[in-house]
């Protein structure tokens, strides 16, 4: 029978309804013979009530005292799943005595047949070693002996997710969707079969079915284009996971909580896939720019702004330079909304130390993207995507492009026409 790694996100365990609901499908892979880990997010909500309650007590909350609050949402989740298990009957010794009910000696008599046992782990428990970049921390290596002790003992081990511990024992995130990177990042380490990342859609899509109605389920998709797909906005997956994924040839499979349907698999890249020129239209309106004008244009300059980012762990995604007259040069770039104001005030800092004429920035912006393997080989796809835009009178404001991506940035109010006009263009909503 195989190993398999499942993971669970919010929506799924929402509330103790659904949490039972998930014990019991994971528990028909067990009965099945199957070794079964699982990894459960934080009930939905859990994260924005402590990020919130975070915010009314430092406005920027300190991020090791963060992680320590957001730890505990995974923490709760888990210890309620692994109650489910026993309440379900199959993890519980039980006592009877000559007072016992009719009933309850049924129910004891259903339950004590075929024991299914659960164990709930932290990360820290597990050893999930990770850096020690606080929210968003990066797993460096796994300590797989503890699940495999459980494992062996028949038991389902349910572990926590987005969440790990430094070398010298600090708690720490992995950021969003950091859960998916948990469940894949375990799978590799335990050489599953397989990974099921578990969510409230059936797969992936060519696109948002929230915002194009046409928006069709994909069977199969490479990971280069996963990869993509995840940088650029679409929420299915974490970037991180599918790296994991990629790199140790990790199956995973995407899938709804809510049905039995087959979702979408995310494997190598093979010939059909390349037969498309598009294989899906993404979105982010998690986006902010930032320009910082009238910086000497010297060589070192780039260096002196991003090297203070990197050091807080900002990603930067589209970088433009504008030569002006005079040896000057204007710099822009952009950063997750949610770095945005940290951006700012280290901007404000560097820009002041250059030399610069002043820093502004935006977060009316939003970024879509056209993805797909078949770029390679098809030529005018960009063309194709900057006229569609044109013709819905779009301005581009930034462009970047990859060997199987093609992203514009554009203001925020034009992104849901913009992802429709992109997916008819492209004919996506055909099977």
């Amino acid at each position: 029978m195989a190993l398999i790694v499942q993971k669970f996100g919010g929506t799924s365990v929402a509330n103790p309804q659904k949490i039972k609901a998930v014990a019991e499908r994971v528990m028909g892979y067990s009965r099945k013979g199957h070794r079964m880990v699982v990894v459960l997010s934080a009930m939905a909500g859990e994260t924005n009530r402590f990020v919130d309650l975070a915010n009314q007590m430092q406005t920027i909350p300190d991020p090791r005292e963060m992680d320590v609050l957001l730890a505990t949402g995974e923490q709760a989740t888990i210890a309620l799943f692994a109650m489910a298990v026993k309440e379900a009957g199959l993890d519980t010794v039980f006592m009877v005595t000559p007072n016992t009910e009719p009933d309850r000696m049924k129910r004891i008599a259903a339950k004590t047949t075929g024991f299914i046992y659960a164990v709930s782990l932290l990360g820290d428990q597990v050893k999930i070693v990770t850096d020690r970049m606080h929210t968003k921390a990066r797993i460096k290596q796994i300590d797989e002996a503890l699940i495999n002790r459980h494992l062996d003992a028949g038991k389902i081990v349910v572990v926590a997710g987005f969440q790990g511990v430094t070398e010298d024992g600090d708690l720490t995130t992995l950021g969003r969707g950091g859960s998916d990177t948990t469940a894949v990042a375990l799978a590799a380490a335990l050489k599953a079969d397989e990974c099921e990342i578990y969510t409230d859609v059936e797969g992936v899509y060519t696109t948002d079915p929230n915002i194009c109605a046409t928006a069709r389920k994909i069977d199969r998709i490479s990971y280069d284009e996963m990869l993509e797909l995840a940088s650029l906005g679409a929420k299915v997956l974490d970037i991180r996971s599918v790296g994991f994924a990629k790199r140790y040839k990790v199956p995973v499979h995407v899938r709804s909580t809510f049905t039995e349907t087959e979702g979408t698999w995310v494997v190598e890249e093979d010939k059909e896939m390349e037969s498309n020129p598009v294989s899906g239209v993404t979105c982010s309106k998690n986006e902010a720019r930032i320009t910082i004008a009238r910086v000497p244009d010297v060589p070192g300059t780039a260096a002196r702004i991003f090297d203070p980012l990197t050091s807080e762990g900002i990603v930067v995604d589209m970088i433009i330079q504008n030569t002006r007259d005079g040896a000057l040069t204007d710099m822009t770039f952009t950063v997750t909304r949610t770095d945005y104001k940290k951006t700012m005030q280290i901007m404000t800092r560097v820009g002041a130390e250059i030399g610069a004429e002043g820093v502004t920035g935006s977060e009316n912006i939003a970024k879509v993207s056209i993805v797909g393997v078949g770029m390679r080989n098809h030529a005018g796809i960009a063309s194709t995507m900057f006229k569609v835009l044109a013709q819905e009178g779009i301005n581009i404001l930034m462009i970047s492009t990859s060997e199987i991506k093609v992203s514009c940035v554009i203001e925020e109010k034009y992104t849901e026409l913009a992802v429709r006009a992109l997916h008819d263009a492209f004919a996506l909503g055909k099977g």
